[in-house]
């Protein structure tokens, strides 16, 4: 048996699909036992496309994602998806090619230190040094990819020894399905009672409160203890913004209307939560919130996170347990309905019909969130538009509203969406991107072109980097180096075989994505924005706001 078999077959038992990949000479052996196996090849136009596709396909599965890439240029348009996954907690296994490490002909030619650069980024990276090992390093890789903290894991096959026999008695090793282990009876008191002793415990629920048995288990604890909760960006839809007890999201990274209700808190739980998702410097600026930290790992040591009780292991068992715990105790908040209701009237009616053309932040995420259904899809690029719809688009369940906010990289919308589409074929999906993100990856196109993917990219377009010419002006510096044009977007769509259309006004943008979804095949839709209420919003209201 040739080690590239042997090393497919290991993907196999770990229950791999797909693989996303821009493969290269070097991986040719590995394409060909690809070829044999049941798992499908997803070719890219980009090795980001790539990257960024195994990630959200892991964010969504809780397994892997797969993507290939050939050794020097290849691996290092791999980085960007990489550290995307890596940061975000999202499982994902990269590999790459490299010559042969016994003989190679051409020298140092594309030859880079790939283990090297990626071990920073990863949980592990590694180079397979002889066929025997595969099975095993193939195993750890996955193990420590799904471990928590969930991320990303590289291994290197050089082209000798994937070429290389190596003995039918190496197999793939058995994949266990682990328990996680759940927090010990004392801890679950303790937590309870600082619950208890608390006049006004919140809850900031966070990215890895984002699975099945967490969303349930968190309505359930909520529902019996009446505590309210605040979602970070990653974390939207954990508990999800039909319940009673659901204060929405944190927008931007500064104090923000549903700050008044951690200004009256003494307790923060703060479940799934990591720093780098939404910076607690900003809600415990002056060090004066007690914290309890639940989740599956230790918390991260930051100045201004100490957590005063940590609950570690399986949240969801943890939620339970501590519901159990405090089944004699309901909060009373006689002001947190009344907050609520003025919240969804700040955040979901106030300008949800403004008229003007070209369109406003929050018109645009109204009308996108009446074409699609709480089981639907939303996947964010990365701009000033990604805080409008993290503050103003309600959020139903895990898993529908996709973004990232701790790599924060540009690029990454359209291929989210289009792996989110294979993961769920059923449910409509939208990527909301701005043209600066759109450009960098916008090549994947063709890639959803070709799998005749039904989705619909909506182009937020202010011919400009907007966030960072909205920053620009914040610091007082003159407009300068950030305005850019644009191709015909229209036209461009048309040009990969997919359908263009354009907002002409404001009360087309509804009607437009609606004829999109009715459409067989990918839908690029340009909706010119106008960002002048950035200034006026997060500067000057938010700026001047008053906690009544």
């Amino acid at each position: 048996m040739k080690a590239s078999d042997l090393f497919v077959q290991c993907l196999e038992a770990e229950g791999v699909e797909y693989v996303f990949a821009v493969p290269g000479e070097e991986n040719l052996d590995l394409l060909e036992s690809l070829r044999k196996s049941k798992i499908k090849v997803i070719v890219n136009r980009h090795e980001q496309g790539a990257a960024f596709m195994a990630a959200t396909y892991g964010r969504l599965t809780g397994k892997p994602g797969v993507c290939m890439s050939t050794l020097g240029p290849g691996a290092t348009n791999l980085l960007t998806g990489i550290a995307h996954a890596e940061l975000g907690g999202m499982p994902l296994i990269a590999i790459t090619g490299q010559k042969g490490i016994r003989e190679n002909w051409q020298a140092t030619f594309q030859v880079i230190d790939v283990v090297g650069m990626m071990k920073p980024i990863t949980q592990r990276a590694v180079q397979i040094r002889g066929p025997k090992s595969i099975p095993e390093e193939v195993r750890e890789a996955f193990r420590l990819a799904t471990e928590e903290r969930q991320g990303a894991c590289h291994i290197e096959l050089p082209e000798d020894i994937a070429s290389e026999d190596v003995d039918d008695r190496f197999k793939p090793h058995h994949v266990h399905k682990q328990r996680r282990p759940v927090a010990y009876h004392k801890g679950v008191k303790g937590a309870a009672e600082m619950i208890k002793q608390a006049k006004h415990p919140i809850i900031i629920v966070s990215s890895r409160a984002q699975r099945n048995l967490v969303h349930r288990a968190l309505r359930e604890f909520c529902d019996k203890t009446d505590i309210y909760v605040i979602h970070t960006q990653l974390g939207k839809g954990a508990l999800g913004d039909d319940h009673k007890n659901s204060l929405f999201a944190f927008g931007i990274h500064k104090r923000d209307y549903v700050h008044c209700a951690i200004d009256e808190s003494d307790l923060i739980v703060c479940v799934g939560y990591d720093p780098s998702e939404h910076p607690p410097a900003v809600w415990n600026k002056d060090l004066d919130k007690r914290i309890l930290h639940i989740d599956f790992t230790y918390a991260k040591p930051d100045e201004y996170y100490n957590p005063a009780c940590e609950l570690l292991g399986d949240i969801a068992t943890s939620l339970d347990m501590l519901r159990e715990e405090l089944k004699d105790f309901t909060l009373r908040c006689d002001h947190c309905t009344a907050f609520r209701e003025k919240l969804k009237k700040q955040l979901f009616v106030d300008h949800a019909d403004d008229a003007s053309y070209p369109l406003k932040p929050r018109r645009i995420v109204a009308d996108a969130r009446k074409v699609l259904g709480q089981e639907d899809i939303i996947c964010m690029d990365n701009g000033i538009y990604k805080m409008w719809f993290s503050r103003h688009y309600p959020t139903y369940n895990i898993g529908t509203f996709l973004i990232d906010n701790t790599l924060a990289t540009m690029g990454a919308g359209l291929p989210s969406a289009m792996a989110a589409k294979l993961v769920h074929p059923d449910k409509k999906v939208l990527a909301v991107v701005g043209d600066g993100g759109f450009m960098m990856n916008s090549q994947e196109l063709e890639t959803a072109v070709r799998l005749k993917q039904n989705i619909v990219v909506l182009i937020l377009n202010d011919n400009a980097y907007g966030f960072i010419k909205w920053k620009q002006k914040n610091y007082g510096f003159p407009d300068f180096a950030l305005d850019y044009g644009n191709p015909d977007f229209v036209k461009y769509a048309e040009a990969y075989g997919a359908k263009g259309l354009k907002v002409e006004s404001a009360d087309d943008l509804k009607n437009k994505l609606d004829e999109a979804f009715s459409h067989d095949g990918p839908v690029l839709i340009e909706c010119p924005i106008d960002y002048s209420e950035n200034v006026e919003v997060w500067n000057k209201e938010l700026d001047d706001m008053k906690c009544n």
